[in-house]
């Protein structure tokens, strides 16, 4: 199969697909010596009225679930109602709310699903300024609605928390009061400010180590309450370095978009788990390389996961914020769901030459998993979007 791609120079130039069978689900599920969730996209309606520049967009729930269904079906959990899901970019507290309490319903009734919920503060006001006791309030009552719904929390970096704060010892506050009330195990949140510029100086510090030294504060405390922390601050030392001074029970787990293939393989230093928004898009070729790591066949796994970095640094190119366009557009090129239109206007985000870069790395690493579709659907794109015909 071919079919033209713009390319930087301005011309249009001819690529041949490498990939051209369809993905065939195993038998069995894939086993995993890792636990990874994936963060999972929402899909909107756009035949229904609503705003789509709101931060309440109109979601068709059932391709929404679907995708969920087919992330448990190749042995992922699923990270639901993170930023991935567009929190805080085009879904609103009262949208993902919504997204909570159905998805974990869904869950239940998925023999061996799991998944935990983000959980954060975004129900408040941007435009003022809140108090420490306001966004620990505001952490609780989202705390409820996950838990009251059977789920488990995943505690999100806060804006509003890094707006406050006016020391470390704010941040521990805030995570020592919500961690001590909450009913299950949490994972924690450290969301970098490439992905999110209101987070710089997270945990009170702009220097990362001494921001280090508060979160593991807050670990050390609070070890039997916390299922693992999750860092994506697109590098890899510092993911080893903290790794390295966890509690015991306590996992990391990589939300590098970058280096996830060599943490999650791990060194001396320990291993990583994963959760990681990658996985939307690159699900299928991943589960078939953490299976490979489980059957210790690391050449393989390394063979198999290390072309989709390239992937990978392409989509969460700077600015990295805008990366979920590209997730949702492979989404749609393989099948997924109908269109490729996104809360919050996302799909504008990207340009028309990194959307045919994606293409092109998806295809080699074996994330078109339905290529006569991805191509079919490519050209028409390129028609609509660049006036591109083939």
């Amino acid at each position: 199969m071919k079919i033209l791609l713009p390319a930087r120079n301005g011309e249009l130039t001819p690529y041949t697909l490498n990939n051209v069978y369809e993905f065939v689900a195993p038998q069995s599920k894939y086993e995993f010596n890792r636990v990874a969730y994936a963060a999972a996209h929402v899909v909107v309606d756009p035949t229904r009225d609503y705003e789509p520049w709101s931060d309440a967009p109109a979601i068709d729930w059932d391709s929404t679930l679907a995708f969920r269904s087919y992330l448990y079906g190749l042995g992922f959990k699923v990270a639901e109602a993170m930023d991935t899901a567009q929190r805080g970019m085009g879904v609103g507290w009262k949208t993902a709310s919504e997204l909570i309490r159905r998805s974990i319903a869904h869950a239940g009734a998925i023999p061996g699903a799991d998944l935990a919920c983000g959980a954060g503060t975004d129900h408040l006001d941007d435009r003022r300024r809140h108090s420490v006791s306001d966004v620990i309030q505001a952490y609780r009552e989202q705390f409820e609605v996950v838990e009251s719904a059977g789920g488990r929390a995943i505690m999100m970096a806060s804006r509003a928390l890094c707006a406050a704060a006016r020391s470390p010892d704010d941040y521990k506050n805030v995570y020592d009061a919500v961690l001590a009330e909450s009913r299950n195990k949490v994972v924690l949140h450290w969301l970098g400010e490439a992905f999110d510029a209101s987070l710089a100086g997270y945990w009170g510090s702009s220097d990362v180590r001494a921001a280090m030294a508060t979160v593991l504060d807050i670990i050390r405390l609070h070890a039997s309450k916390i299922e693992g922390i999750k860092i994506s601050l697109l590098n890899a030392e510092y993911e080893r370095e903290l790794r390295a001074q966890l509690p015991d029970g306590v996992r990391m787990y990589t939300g590098d978009d970058f280096n996830y293939g060599d943490l999650i393989a791990g060194d001396s230093t320990g291993i990583s788990h994963a959760l990681l928004g990658i996985f939307d898009p690159i699900a299928p070729v991943a589960a078939k390389a953490l299976d490979q790591l489980a059957r210790s066949d690391i050449e393989a796994y390394h063979n198999t996961m290390r072309p989709t970095v390239e992937l990978s640094r392409e989509l969460f190119c700077s600015p990295t914020q805008y990366y979920k366009a590209g997730v949702v557009f492979l989404a749609w090129l393989n099948g997924h769901h109908d269109h490729f239109s996104m809360a919050g206007g996302m799909e504008s985000a990207r340009s028309m030459l990194h959307f045919a870069e994606v293409f092109r790395k998806a295809d080699a690493c074996g994330v078109l998993i339905r290529p006569e579709l991805a191509v079919q659907r490519m050209k028409a794109y390129m028609q609509v979007r660049a006036g591109i015909g083939q």
